[in-house]
């Protein structure tokens, strides 16, 4: 069985740039290594992406995007992931089923119970074995968002106090079960972030006796 990197945090923490990092120093070790994201990661994903992303439907429903959010899953944990992991690939994945719990639950309010019921439908039993959580301040993050020159995205448009409530079920998450997340500020530079990263991820290997 391989082993599941997922990159987590409010937005402009950094996470693609350092699952990019990962994923291309993971294979510069020999691993075979497979670098997606969410939403996203097959072409029903993609699409789904251009959907909860696009400015046009800022009156989707929380229950929606919710469902919407899971289906992309349940299509990317059967045909890429959950076939990576059965290789013995390491997966590294920009978001995944936190990134519900904590847009869908601790943002929009939806019971965290219910959504972790339906993540858990969805994944088939695939979980995180290592989070990153990459941590900024909203107000740092959500300014490196508008300063980075992409276009800004549904999300970015929220309430202050919208990706406050985000931030908030990161840390409280991370509290609750400290053996699967690795907390990283994200406000270091992103040298030191990708070397905490990494050393998080050698010590998953070495327990695992897949270090090389």
């Amino acid at each position: 069985m391989g082993l599941l990197v997922t990159f987590e945090g409010p937005e402009g923490g950094g996470k693609t740039t350092q699952s990019r990092w990962l994923h291309r120093r993971l294979v510069g070790y020999g691993y075979e290594a497979v670098l997606t994201r969410e939403p996203g990661g097959t072409t029903l994903g993609e699409a789904v992406r251009e959907w909860l992303l696009g400015l046009t439907n800022e009156a989707l429903a929380p229950q929606a995007e919710a469902l919407l959010h899971t289906a992309a899953r349940a299509q990317h944990v059967a045909c890429v992931i959950r076939p990576a992991l059965d290789r013995g690939a390491i997966v590294v994945c920009d978001r995944f089923v936190d990134s519900t719990l904590a847009y869908q639950g601790g943002g929009r309010g939806l019971d965290e119970q219910m959504l972790r019921a339906l993540q858990d439908f969805a994944t088939q039993g695939v979980w995180p074995d290592l989070t990153i959580l990459l941590d900024v301040p909203v107000e740092v993050g959500l300014a490196r968002r508008r300063a980075s020159g992409e276009p800004l995205t549904r999300l970015d448009r929220e309430s202050v106090a919208f990706h406050e409530r985000v931030r908030a079920w990161y840390r409280m998450a991370a509290a609750r079960e400290p053996e699967r997340w690795q907390v990283v500020d994200g406000q270091q530079p992103a040298e030191d972030v990708a070397n905490e990263v990494w050393n998080a991820v050698v010590a998953r290997l070495t327990q695992r006796h897949l270090v090389r």
